[in-house]
């Protein structure tokens, strides 16, 4: 290891969950979770393990996945990359809204593989693999060149043809796990002469882990490893906590690394942020086990990997002069290609008014990005002309349908910059104050669990809107939502307020600015 160099974890911060990664040459490549939000499945890059980009997206056009009407925390799960002979497999879970008779079989979960040449993409378009009710689908290749994916509940293996687009035998379970509740995340690891079966274990939240299992044979029998749980977080008051579901990478160094999801904790148990993925060392033990961070849970700070340390540069202002949207950004489920632009006024992201508001699945063109700190400010310039009760467009501040603040300039009676909280189903006024026509500046600062909000008309004097003392709704633990495995984002929004009036809405910049 490079002694002289430490990082501080998560490594790739913001909502960043179920991590999956290869290395290919001396290139590292992850895929993440994106549930309802799109373009789906985000691909990360980094030549240190410590450094990432987004690079792409598995999943980037409309025809590909309908996530149109799908509900919070749905969607894309827990996606898997792989490499074998030239060409990148991402398996991944799509999540239904609920039991949905397709091809004849009754489905809640459906398994999906795509490919490509590129680890950036573009993808094929993906084949569904319906196999009835499991998730998180991994993709192992045998030493004897046979395909197989492996499904939770539990480790349970599946063979496949050689194109990856259909099961050919029987299931079989290899593996049960360790008996903690929830065994999912399931992945195989051929070294050493033995079959590792690894599992993500105790449920995605507060006693998370990481477990594993080895066999000389494929199909077992497995004899579970006596260091279990090889990672998990024991101590309550520790920063980084939900640690589990990972997955292991051997450099091209020789050393053992492990990407898995974690969650900072933002004044209490609330992970604003969403899971994040950290990074760890593996140590391989005489008896052939392996254990992560010397069986000391997740770290902090940690020494680099020994690799050439490679920076990239992070775009935190949008002035949105390029052709297409940066990669950072994600619109909440698909969406509507005539409602937004880049070109019909250059240098600005175009909103066009739909007729839901963000409390509505149907809410279109919802441009948003990953909170990643727990202090930061976030400033659009607007350059809006409302003239109907209820047209409006802003900033928002966004975990689902159910649980957002907006601030936004609105046209009710007259011109006004309002600031609405949506608390579990909740709708309600915080604020208003009357605004004068031509651009406004729309500012959040978020300090913890603190937000206020702010205006301006030249961006030197600032006009106080609201303030939010406590925002920790806006989290998997302080939302009230049926499931809640997303993280906070923030972004921009347009809407008629029923008005039925299709109206330009446009963003000169976005700014993002930690603190």
């Amino acid at each position: 290891m490079n002694h002289g160099r430490l990082y501080t974890n998560p490594v790739l911060t913001g909502f960043h969950p179920d991590p999956s990664i290869i290395r290919v040459g001396d290139d590292y490549f992850m895929v993440n979770s994106t549930f309802q939000y799109f373009p789906a499945i985000v691909i990360s890059h980094s030549k240190d393990l410590v450094n990432w980009k987004i690079i792409g997206h598995g999943i980037t056009e409309n025809d590909g996945l309908d996530l149109s009407d799908i509900k919070d925390s749905h969607g894309i799960w827990a996606p898997d990359i792989s490499y074998h002979n030239g060409t990148y497999y991402i398996f991944a879970t799509h999540r239904l809204n609920g039991p949905t008779v397709i091809n004849g079989k009754k489905l809640i979960r459906r398994q999906i593989v795509i490919k490509s040449r590129r680890p950036e993409g573009p993808y094929s378009k993906p084949v569904f693999i319906d196999e009835g009710s499991g998730i998180d689908p991994s993709h192992f290749v045998d030493d004897d060149g046979k395909h197989y994916m492996l499904l939770s509940p539990a480790c349970t293996l599946f063979p496949l043809n050689d194109e990856c687009t259909e099961i050919i035998g029987e299931p079989v379970q290899i593996w049960e796990g360790t008996g903690r509740r929830a065994p999912e995340g399931p992945h195989l690891l051929r070294t050493n002469g033995y079959y590792y079966a690894i599992l993500a274990e105790g449920g995605t939240g507060y006693g998370h882990t990481i477990t594993t299992a080895r066999s000389k044979h494929l199909y077992g029998p497995y004899e579970p490893c006596p260091y279990n749980p090889i990672l998990t977080q024991a101590d309550p008051e520790a920063p980084i906590q939900r640690a589990g579901h990972g997955k292991l990478v051997k450099t091209h160094n020789g050393e053992w690394w492990v990407l898995y999801l974690c969650g900072r904790s933002n004044e209490g148990n609330f992970t604003t942020l969403g899971r994040e993925t950290a990074l760890d060392p593996v140590q391989w033990k005489e008896d052939d086990w392996f254990v992560i961070n010397s069986l000391n849970g997740p770290s902090l700070i940690q020494t680099a990997p020994n690799l050439p340390e490679v920076i990239w540069d992070e775009k935190n202002i949008d002035d949105f002069q390029e052709s297409s949207l940066d990669l950072q950004w994600q619109f909440v489920r698909n969406p509507d290609p005539c409602g937004w632009s880049l070109t019909e006024r250059p240098g600005f992201l175009r909103l066009w008014t739909g007729d839901a508001d963000l409390h509505d699945l149907q809410a279109k063109n919802t441009v948003v990005r990953r909170e990643k700190h727990h202090q930061y400010s976030a400033t659009v310039k607007l350059d809006f002309a409302p003239s109907e009760n209820g047209e409006q467009a802003g900033l928002t501040c966004y975990y689902s349908t159910n649980n957002f603040l907006k601030c936004c300039l609105i046209y009710e009676d007259r011109l006004k910059i309002k600031v609405v909280e949506n608390r579990n189903g909740v709708l309600k006024t915080l604020g208003e104050q009357n605004a004068k026509e031509g651009p406004v500046f729309l500012k959040a600062v978020m300090n913890k669990q603190r937000r206020a909000f702010y205006f301006s008309y030249e961006e030197k004097h600032w006009h106080h809107a609201v303030s939010i003392e406590n925002a920790s709704f806006l989290s998997d633990e302080g939302s009230r939502d049926p499931k809640g495995h997303t993280g906070t984002m923030v972004g921009m929004y347009a809407n008629n307020g029923g008005s039925g009036r299709r109206l330009a809405a446009d963003f000169d910049w976005f700014g993002y600015t930690p603190f």
